[in-house]
């Protein structure tokens, strides 16, 4: 919508075709159906490509600030909720009717439902649908990716890149829940619900926010965040207490009487912390002790240093994700080096445009990948 409402308004005739009944359900579920539509921090730095310079164009040319401009304009109340995020005041739909009442405003044809049967190209693209054929100069392709299947989500984009010869790279979910073996995780199950402030890092990425502990595996802001990054068989490092230094704290209540899950139940639940220390002392040959809760001054010096180090690294290594029906975004995807940064068009297929989640550019978690459909939509709107 967002480029077409760009291409119609420079006199293109468009037509917006569809394969699903309801339109752009993606904008009216996300954010808890607040739409956290953009994020005031928005840097090349939040986004994940095999190409990493490619959405520097894009997003330097449709900011911020020129979404928030164009609510502004049109009476949509927001907030910043957190780090920049940006939700709406009301329901998502606002922005969804804005898109489309714009998209009328400029002329543009919808047909929905209508699937795509057949693309062929000669001097113009031929799109065979099952609403009859069209006849176009430019073909833009804004399928989205593979996630949350429930509402759409197919390989179509990917398919019509690959017919015309242009690379697809690797794909995976992201920003997705991380699972763990039933049986490893059968102790951390029952504590589904119990969330820990903490910084989840894997390779040179780190982030801090909420950890969630779910009934499969770990979810919550920084396991999304970090979940685009990780590869399968290795494990993520998370610091429990990064406000604190354990080593330090211990030394100086070396000589308390408290029984250590006690004790740290002032840093964390106490229930997490009982499952937490079982397991960590079932990994340590000499420090079964751990489990045993005694006085924080019955274990050693070394012992507590040990204690300490594994609090602020503690290494777990999950057995997959949760899928497509479970990520907000698909990473990998049209290779970009196939297309130009400025107009969003194939290097070699004029008039063959891709935006949005399609391409391989993902944005982190909090308002980033719609800021890229905004940009990456009014890139290709200038030009197709």
């Amino acid at each position: 919508m967002m480029c077409a409402i760009h291409a119609a308004r420079r006199g293109r005739s468009v037509c917006l075709i569809d394969h699903s009944a309801k339109l752009a359900e993606k904008i009216r579920i996300s954010g808890g159906g607040r739409c956290n539509f953009t994020n005031l921090n928005t840097q090349p730095d939040n986004f994940i490509s095999t190409n990493p310079h490619f959405c520097r164009s894009a997003l330097a040319r449709y900011t911020p600030q020129h979404f928030i401009a164009w609510l502004n304009e049109h009476g949509i109340a927001y907030h910043e909720k957190k780090l920049g995020q940006l939700f709406c005041d009301d329901r998502s739909e606002a922005i969804i009717a804005l898109l489309k009442r714009e998209c009328e405003a400029a002329g543009v044809k919808f047909l929905m439902p209508c699937s795509v049967e057949e693309i062929s190209r000669d001097k113009n693209f031929e799109i065979h649908t099952s609403r009859g054929m069209f006849h176009a100069q430019s073909l833009v392709i804004a399928t989205g990716g593979l996630s949350i299947p429930k509402i759409g989500a197919t390989p179509f984009g990917y398919k019509i890149a690959q017919q015309f010869g242009i690379p697809v790279t690797k794909l995976k979910p992201g920003l997705v829940p991380l699972s763990f073996h039933p049986e490893e995780w059968a102790d951390y199950a029952v504590l589904s619900g119990i969330s820990v402030d903490a910084v989840v890092s894997y390779g040179k990425q780190a982030f801090r926010e909420n950890l969630l502990i779910t009934h499969r595996g770990l979810s919550g802001p920084a396991i999304l965040q970090v979940s685009s990054y990780w590869e399968h068989g290795q494990p993520l490092r998370i610091n429990l207490l990064p406000d604190h230094d354990m080593h330090d704290v211990f030394t100086g209540q070396h000589g308390s009487a408290m029984l250590l899950n006690n004790f740290l139940a002032q840093y964390l639940p106490k229930r997490f912390i009982e499952v937490w220390l079982k397991q960590v002392s079932e990994k340590i040959i000499s420090g079964h002790y751990f489990a045993e809760n005694q006085p924080l001054n019955r274990h050693s010096e070394k012992d507590l240093a040990l204690l300490a180090y594994k609090l602020h690294d503690w290494q777990i290594t999950p057995t997959g994700t949760l899928g497509y029906a479970k990520a907000e975004v698909t990473c990998g995807g049209v290779d970009t080096h196939a297309l130009s940064s400025k107009t969003m068009q194939s290097n070699d297929v004029p008039g063959l445009f891709f935006i949005g989640e399609v391409m391989d550019v993902t944005g982190h978690l909090g308002g980033y990948n719609f800021q890229w459909a905004w940009a990456s939509g009014y890139a290709a709107g200038q030009s197709c």
